[in-house]
């Protein structure tokens, strides 16, 4: 990545990984007003009756004495902001990854192409990419002590198998790919040195790091997968005049039902890819959605569906914002944020 500095402006050149080249990217430089990042909300927990070791912390180094006992800031959110220099959404976007997974799902594709944080911020969106509560940069706190449980670890088979890039469990080991598959496969390794622990305890401790974002950065727009759809959902139903719009891709968490009355005023586009039908576990998921989509319409607000193949879009897979047609995707978001008065 280069950088130019120019009055009030820097300029991002267009950037992605090993693999990306002519056609990869969504044209042009970046022209930016601000970037920069933040951590917020959390708490301060306190940890004691833990022994005190000595360590090495490099070859060579006498020992340190290391206490894990003290007062330690946890359960924070991470966020870093890009600010365009002309501005044309009139909030801000702020996305949401999914479960597993870190912000780094909406910046580059894992085939180096472009992400959906360079698409929106070229279409002159603000954009704030968060990291949940023990994700990424957010970090983490010690487990036993202040998060419930252990970490969940995701195999490297797993995405394959379940976020519909393979046909299901046994599909790994071949290799084998749904016919059709948008899914950039030549690069699945690098897509899974993506994937980072999650713990299964903290949703209340994620959500309320969320709402601290929310009362920081918005009003916005939510844009957020599979388990970070519910996140934005909540938030809204909490916060609902801070949120203009919810973008959920293949939704996988939901709000209150008997809250959906405070989205009325919340406009939902829900977005599915292919080969639903064919799986497992994603009827049901996507039965889910279109139940609370509809609550939603029954308390009188708007929500939609997309079903990408019904528009002629195949082959897509759970990760519609890393898919080789997600500059199409993209641009179906963008048309119907711009039907709803968010972007000239």
């Amino acid at each position: 990545m280069r950088f130019l500095i120019l009055p009030a402006i820097l300029v991002l050149a267009a950037c992605g990984g090993g693999n990306a080249g002519p056609g990869n990217d969504f044209g042009g430089p970046i022209r930016l007003a601000a970037m920069g990042s933040f951590h917020i909300g959390g708490r301060d927990a306190t940890i004691q009756g833990q022994p005190v070791r000595e360590i090495q912390i490099a070859p060579g180094a006498p020992l340190a004495r290391v206490d894990p006992n003290g007062v330690f800031a946890v359960e924070h959110a991470y966020a870093q902001y890009f600010l365009p220099a002309a501005p044309r959404g009139d909030v801000p976007l702020l996305f949401m990854h999914g479960g597993g997974m870190t912000g780094a799902a909406f910046e580059t594709t894992p085939d180096g192409r472009e992400g959906w944080l360079n698409f929106f911020l070229r279409r002159g969106w603000p954009v704030y990419n968060a990291d949940a509560v023990e994700r990424g940069r957010a970090g983490f706190a010690q487990s036993q002590a202040v998060f419930a449980g252990e970490p969940v670890f995701l195999a490297k088979p797993e995405p394959w198998e379940r976020f519909r890039i393979g046909g299901g469990p046994g599909t790994y080991a071949g290799r084998s790919v749904l016919d059709g598959s948008q899914f950039p496969v030549e690069a699945y390794d690098a897509f899974a040195k993506q994937i980072v622990p999650r713990w299964t305890g903290t949703d209340a401790a994620a959500l309320a790091a969320y709402g601290a974002m929310v009362e920081r950065v918005c009003p916005c727009v939510l844009v957020a997968h599979a388990q970070g759809t519910q996140f934005a959902f909540r938030s809204a139903e909490a916060l609902p005049d801070k949120i203009r719009a919810i973008v959920a891709l293949e939704p996988a968490g939901f709000g209150d039902p008997a809250k959906v009355e405070a989205l009325k005023n919340v406009p939902v586009l829900a977005l599915y890819g292919d080969y639903i039908d064919q799986d497992a576990r994603w009827p049901a998921i996507k039965g889910n959605g279109m139940r609370y989509l509809e609550a939603i319409r029954a308390a009188g607000g708007t929500a939609e569906a997309v079903d990408l193949p019904a528009r002629g879009i195949a082959g897509n897979s759970h990760l519609l914002m890393m898919d080789k047609n997600n500059a199409d995707i993209a641009e179906i978001v963008n048309r119907w944020l711009a039907a709803r008065g968010l972007w000239r």
